[in-house]
């Protein structure tokens, strides 16, 4: 099983089936959304026409919604399966979040934060979309907080309990909106329709992978991750590599991948989707990828391995891996710097 070459295809790296923004992010369920800067290039890469302009339509009329959900991270998914996403992740960040002020010796009551989503909710009610920095200074003339550590807290929990999430695009600072006013009440999912829901999504874009993968991707319990792989049974292969068990979906595919050099964005779900990395970087060189405490580097892929670093300014790359013939990233950064244009 040649695992680089089918992860390239489900990850959509690699002959893409979409055609716009929201399509490539309901395939995945969520993409990692940590660098604002790098993520509508990990979106647009992933279609067959990549457009900057499309993707910023998408998340201006909010078809796709940054926001933060599993993991206690920021992701981009879909308005459709905002709410049963955050249904199915609130109470785990909630705990995680609480467990993290714990250590930093602060606090934040339940009454606390309900008071504190109040508030937010009210001074939200008819603005729209703003920016963090003008929703900070209201909400400061509202009395809740003039400490940025703590306001930052109050708006994660409210992006947790479902109260804002991203509002229009913005270049350089993150946005917000009431969830409400911008995503559409969807019919209710069971607990157990969430799970398969999500297994089936990670499991269709990031096949092969285990069970491992998705619990470390998705910050679930592995009891629930466990139920969610039973609940699409009829769905996955079981594959036995290296004494290793993978899933593959239904809707992968196994061939047609073309070696070409891929210019991947810091934070991007070929390497921060599986707990283990190894099939697409060795270990002497995960310094180049990523450090030990999670901050993650664009860097280029050859044939489905990270070989290197990138720049967009100047088309900068630099190689740690040899090769011959040398690795040319020419065609990656023209098609990077076309989707930029459009």
């Amino acid at each position: 099983m040649n695992v680089p070459n089918i992860r390239l295809l489900s990850q959509q790296l690699a002959a893409p089936q979409f055609n716009t923004p929201h399509e490539v992010v309901d395939w995945f369920g969520f993409m990692q959304a940590q660098e604002k800067s790098m993520l509508p290039w990990a979106v647009v890469m992933r279609s067959r026409h990549p457009s900057m302009q499309d993707y910023r339509q998408a998340f201006d009329e909010g078809q796709i919604i940054r926001t933060h959900l599993f993991r206690c991270t920021w992701q981009l998914t879909t308005a459709e399966d905002l709410r049963w996403m955050i249904a199915l992740c609130a109470d785990s960040s909630r705990r995680a979040a609480r467990g993290y002020l714990k250590q930093t010796g602060g606090a934040i009551s339940e009454d606390e934060e309900k008071r504190a989503n109040d508030i937010i909710a009210e001074t939200m009610q008819g603005r729209g979309s703003v920016t963090g920095k003008e929703l900070k200074a209201l909400l400061t003339e509202q009395g809740l907080t003039n400490d940025a550590h703590t306001m930052s807290v109050y708006l994660r929990f409210a992006e947790y309990d479902g109260v804002i999430c991203s509002g229009k695009y913005h270049p350089n600072q993150n946005t917000y909106a009431l969830v409400d006013e911008r995503v559409p009440v969807q019919p209710a999912v069971t607990h157990d329709e969430a799970l398969a829901l999500l297994a089936r999504k990670y499991f269709r874009s990031h096949a092969p992978a285990t069970l491992d993968d998705f619990a470390w991707w998705s910050g679930l319990t592995l009891t629930d991750c466990r139920t969610a792989i039973e609940n699409i049974r009829g769905e996955l292969t079981e594959e036995r590599y290296r004494g290793v068990t993978y899933y593959l979906h239904a809707d992968s595919r196994t061939h047609g991948c073309r070696s070409k050099v891929i210019l991947l964005p810091s934070y991007d779900e070929y390497l921060i989707g599986y707990k283990s990395r190894h099939h697409a970087l060795d270990d002497v060189h995960r310094h180049h990828a990523y450090t030990k405490n999670g901050i993650f580097h664009p860097v280029i892929l050859n044939s489905g391995q990270v070989v290197g670093n990138w720049h967009p300014k100047g088309h900068k790359a630099t190689f740690f891996t040899p090769s011959r013939p040398p690795i040319n990233p020419t065609a990656a950064f023209i098609h990077y710097d076309k989707a930029y244009s459009k």
